[in-house]
């Protein structure tokens, strides 16, 4: 009997701690343990990823990192996202939400959201790629930069350094090319792109906060 006692003592005091940590964390959890790519799939080109002082680094031929871990089952909807963001000069990459892993190529499904202060490609920061863009870069280079995505419904938010770049609400029938057919709002996975041999990006403090359906 004591030891039911003790047993059921302990049970409630753990539960009572798991809740006071996400109260603490404002129900924001994390998705990189922030020393190796475990919870992380990487599809074409692996030695692309790597990580370094606590950061996610993208860098080489084209790939792309799925998130494919515990939290939500790898599979969100309704979501707060943020990643701490630093880019090198010239340099491309994006974070993928709502796609699903793919073994080689640009991921088919989901949204892109834009990661780019300075390469080549005019679409800066922020913006839904090929969707709702944006032309003037909200970060600089070299700087650690917040980028946050939420997607409630049918309206996703992405702020950068807490300034509100984009706000688009999807429409009933979404017209889309053939090339980007999967570019909807479904459900899915994040993805965090590595561009191109020239283009090095680096991320940390990549968290989620699961919103209800």
């Amino acid at each position: 009997m004591k030891r039911l006692l003790l047993f059921c003592a302990l049970a409630v005091f753990l539960s009572a701690c798991a809740s006071t940590s996400k109260s603490k964390s404002g129900g924001w959890i994390s998705l990189f343990d922030g020393k190796t790519l475990n919870g992380w799939k990487i599809n074409e080109h692996p030695a692309t990823f790597h990580v370094e002082n606590g950061s996610i680094v993208a860098n080489g031929d084209r790939a792309h990192l799925f998130y494919d871990g515990p939290v939500g089952n790898h599979n969100f909807k309704n979501f707060e996202f943020k990643a701490q963001v630093m880019t090198m000069p010239g340099s491309n990459s994006g974070i993928y939400f709502h796609t699903a892993f793919q073994p080689e190529g640009w991921p088919a499904k989901g949204y892109e959201v834009q990661v780019n202060n300075s390469h080549t490609d005019w679409r800066r920061t922020g913006g839904l790629y090929a969707v709702e863009d944006v032309r003037e870069a909200p970060a600089k280079d070299n700087v650690w930069f917040e980028e946050y995505i939420m997607v409630s419904g049918k309206k996703v938010t992405v702020k950068v350094d807490g300034k509100t770049v984009v706000e688009y609400t999807e429409p009933n029938n979404p017209e889309r090319p053939e090339s980007m057919a999967g570019r909807i709002l479904s459900n899915g996975t994040f993805a965090l792109q590595g561009h191109d041999p020239g283009s090095k990006v680096l991320f940390k403090d990549i968290m989620v906060k699961i919103l209800p359906d």
